[in-house]
């Protein structure tokens, strides 16, 4: 029922593709996944502080402490990808090295760095793409609720601002949250990432409350010049196990609503799904919900980053628990992955990034895309020569790349594509034993070495396109 990709040695001979004239070829990354530097020049502590060094919470007891010291080799890793072709860089900032309480004064040396990246990014060729918040809320934010309150949201339109004053003359897109959906359910709701509380309604109430802060920030940054406004979502490509069975298709109603509609519809069309509401008020009585508040949510969109790694099947089963990352899911089961996997455990199903592209474009027309993270992680280490062979990981974007172009051909409005990563991080719960980077990183000497990938993916910018 479902599509594969295995080795492209098993596959007939694919056929060259060009992607269209200004697509943006980049690479992504997240400040708390590489910066190390958690205790320099004024840098408050976050969640992800806090949660790494709770006993049992991250593999091995890793942290983010030191990561890829990229706060000190910035310069370095701008070179290394202007030498791949790099045409945006995707990175987030920090809040706590902004605002280390997360309101209140603000830490003039935090800027300052990303004042300088910027600097080198751009007199590198390669367009700045800012995250304002990839997941490392500030700790005393937290303290007060964190994502559960109005009151974050309140304080990340302020934090907003200031960064953007700083560098919002060279910045041109500037994206508000990565992936709500993971602070939410994954914060709030199982508890395996920062801040590991687990409770469905307060996850709820974390939805809308990052849904809300996105549409604080977007209003503000429009009202202080800024010309291109994104948010990154990661949407579940949820599918039924039989489609010919209600009941499976019933199931994958309720998990595409908690999932994907939960975030799309008050984002693109301004208005909660109904259904959805009705489904998460047998868990929260939604009084976190005020008038005004998906107008609020519902700003003008530049484009929509959307990440992308696996697909789901779901299937109604009688007795099933439900998972915590998707409340009110009692009664429905999710299929183990078959086929092909990633070290992750994750299902590769390249056809369904062009399914969930080419719905998004139907459901929700004119909304221009992105995709703002694609990868795989895979175990492969340096061989006796230093090179790093990652044919797996090359298949993986390769065939991902070619599903873009069939979402393209397809009328899709699809602008470009960052690869996830740029370089092996330090991979949340999992500490330093996944490795998404197309450069391997050495975490005891800091080595940078291209991996295979990196070099493919270098003559993939080069021909903008796939031989």
């Amino acid at each position: 029922m479902t599509a594969t990709v295995t080795s492209t040695s098993a596959q007939p001979a694919p056929t060259g593709i060009t992607f269209p004239e200004g697509f943006v070829w980049g690479a992504a990354t997240a400040s708390y996944q590489i910066e190390g530097a958690a205790r320099e020049d004024g840098r408050g502590p976050s969640i992800w502080d806090t949660f790494s060094r709770t006993p049992g919470k991250v593999y091995a007891g890793h942290t983010g402490d030191v990561a890829c010291d990229h706060y000190h080799r910035y310069a370095d890793d701008v070179a290394m990808m202007a030498d791949l072709g790099l045409g945006a860089y995707r990175f987030s900032v920090a809040w706590p090295r902004i605002q280390p309480d997360g309101t209140g004064p603000v830490n003039v040396r935090g800027l300052d760095f990303y004042d300088r990246l910027t600097d080198e990014l751009l007199a590198k060729g390669i367009d700045p793409v800012v995250t304002l918040y990839h997941w490392d809320l500030p700790q005393t934010l937290e303290d007060r609720g964190g994502w559960t309150v109005r009151e974050t949201a309140e304080a990340f339109a302020e934090y907003a601002q200031i960064v953007h004053r700083r560098l919002g003359d060279r910045v041109a897109t500037w994206t508000t949250l990565n992936e709500p959906w993971c602070s939410a359910y994954l914060g709030y709701g199982n508890g395996i990432h920062a801040p590991g509380v687990q409770n469905p309604a307060a996850a709820l109430a974390a939805v809308h409350h990052l849904n809300l802060a996105h549409g604080l920030a977007a209003s503000a940054l429009r009202s202080a010049g800024a010309r291109n406004i994104s948010i990154t979502l990661n949407p579940c490509e949820v599918s039924p196990l039989d489609p010919a069975n209600p009941a499976d298709v019933e199931a994958a109603r309720v998990i595409d609503g908690v999932a994907n509609r939960i975030f799309f519809d008050p984002l693109l069309t301004g208005r909660y799904p109904a259904d959805v509401l009705e489904h998460i008020a047998r868990i929260t009585d939604l009084s976190f919900i005020r008038d005004g508040d998906e107008a609020l949510i519902h700003q003008p969109l530049d484009v929509l980053g959307i990440n992308f790694y696996t697909p789901s099947y779901v299937s109604a089963k009688a007795g099933a628990p439900g998972a915590g990352d998707y409340p009110g899911s009692q009664g429905i089961a999710f299929r183990p992955p078959v086929g092909p996997v990633t070290d992750m455990n994750w299902q590769i199903e390249p056809a369904s990034l062009t399914r969930l592209l080419t719905r998004i474009h139907r459901d929700y027309p004119g909304t221009a895309l992105m995709i703002t993270e694609n990868g795989a992680a895979y175990p492969e280490v340096p061989a006796g020569n230093g090179e790093v062979q990652d044919l797996r990981r090359i298949e993986y974007i390769d065939a991902h790349l070619r599903a873009c172009h069939d979402a393209l051909a397809d009328g899709v409005d699809l602008r470009g594509y960052f690869a996830w990563s740029l370089m092996d991080n330090f991979e949340w719960a999992e500490g330093y034993k996944k490795r998404f980077g197309i450069v391997h990183v050495d975490y005891t000497t800091q080595e940078r070495v291209l991996k295979d990938s990196a070099k493919w993916y270098r003559e993939v910018i080069r021909r903008n396109g796939l031989e």
